[in-house]
């Protein structure tokens, strides 16, 4: 697909950053196509961009973003905005100036060939998704639930009708969630707002900056520090699900976090179910996202009632390889065959597989009952989808446009 940039209108507007973070999320909705500088495959903006059908290029690192100047600089060429750019996803080329858009097209037949593959499919194919827009997108695709919501974003319940809605509690570093620009001005703004001392701003912003933040504060961290967040999140959550249930949308909540917040999250159901006069059915479970979380699922399983593999951190994990760095060097590792595929697109039977397989195992033999999952990108690649459906899992879960992807491919393997 190819997208430009105009400066004669804002509906063909293509969104260009060094990397993309949560706060981002507004600008990268209303764009139609995402470049940043760096990341990869499971990069934030790759998979947010992914999940709405969006034209990303993510880790483009010959290109330098002034966002003061709001100038674009490749080698000795500078693109202020407003200027035509194009993206070719499917080839990752950045194009200076203007190109015909090639939108993509189905065929008429093709919802009848995926009735044929949905009976066969043992594995249910779930979708990960954040807005209304992304579960309709979903649901018109074939997905069976939500597999992924997460609360960062929006949690999403008008999709279900007796389906179940997976929804990750608070993940990325706090630090994501500062604004950006002037410091100054910012810690000035904050302590009128506040009426915090300066000094006391700084310190704050101080604490909350870390050298490797995607193994630092963040996920059941957060909550295990700050109970406060989770039991916000968890009153919001079964809120919305009573209410929603009061106006015949039945759903179905699966909350994931460790067992450490389980106690938590049950005492606020119960208090919100108790206010609002109404009780539903909800699960509580956990992802499993660390080598060490596979190794001890039969102590996890003894308090999750389901498993979600984040098979892009756990690959992360598992390698040692940074999702956001690996392609300064990983380009190296193919062409002299030490990998032979991208890890973070097609799952590593060897390693984090056999991680998934035993984690499945142990977690099964303490809870018999227990739900096993995927929500990574690998859950919307064939050869990845077979193999999940070979370990026994019940679902995988992937972004609303490779739904059709995956219930194809677990019908192949179930042929």
């Amino acid at each position: 697909m190819l997208i430009s940039l105009s400066r004669l209108t804002y509906i063909c507007i293509i969104k260009v950053r060094t990397e993309t973070s949560p706060e981002d999320v507004g600008g990268m909705h209303a764009a139609v196509g995402i470049l940043t500088a760096r990341g990869g495959m499971t990069s934030h903006a790759a998979v947010v961009a992914r999940g709405w059908g969006k034209c990303c290029i993510s880790g483009c690192s010959e290109i330098q973003v002034n966002d003061t100047n709001k100038v674009l600089v490749v080698g000795n060429k500078a693109i202020s905005e407003g200027e035509w750019l194009s993206l070719n996803g499917s080839t990752g080329e950045v194009i200076l100036g203007k190109e015909p858009l090639s939108p993509p097209a189905l065929s008429g037949d093709l919802e009848i060939f995926m009735s044929w593959a949905d009976n066969i499919r043992r594995l249910k194919v779930m979708a990960n998704a954040d807005t209304p827009e992304d579960a309709l997108a979903a649901r018109n695709n074939g997905a069976e639930g939500i597999g992924l919501c997460r609360t960062e974003h929006m949690v999403v319940y008008t999709f279900s009708l007796r389906l179940p809605v997976t929804i990750r509690l608070l993940d990325p570093p706090l630090h994501e969630f500062l604004p950006e620009g002037d410091l100054e001005q910012i810690v000035n703004e904050l302590a009128s707002e506040t009426g915090m001392a300066e000094d006391e701003v700084f310190s704050r912003i101080e604490k909350l900056s870390e050298v490797n933040p995607m193994l630092g504060f963040r996920g059941c961290r957060l909550g295990i520090s700050y109970p406060e967040l989770t039991e916000m999140q968890a009153r919001a959550i079964f809120q919305a699900a009573v209410s929603m249930s009061n106006q015949g949308i039945a759903v179905l909540p699966e909350i994931m976090e460790l067992g450490h917040q389980v106690s938590l999250i049950r005492e606020v159901a119960t208090k919100v179910f108790s206010e609002m006069g109404s009780s539903l059915k909800y699960k509580v479970g956990t992802m499993i996202e660390i080598p060490r979380a596979a190794l001890i699922a039969d102590e996890i399983a003894k308090e999750a009632e389901f498993f979600s593999f984040g098979t892009n951190d756990l690959t992360q994990m598992t390698f040692g390889y940074s999702r956001d760095d690996v392609g300064k060097f990983l380009p190296v590792y193919l062409s002299k065959g030490i990998l032979q595929t991208d890890p973070f697109v097609v799952l590593d039977q060897k390693g984090v597989g056999q991680l998934i397989k035993l984690a499945t195992e142990k977690g099964r033999a303490a809870r018999p009952s227990l739900k096993v999952g995927i929500c990574g990108e690998h859950g919307g690649e064939p050869s990845s989808v077979a193999y999940f459906a070979e370990a026994g899992l019940d679902y995988v879960s992937c972004s609303p446009f490779r739904v059709p992807i995956a219930r194809l491919a677990a019908a192949q393997v179930a042929v």
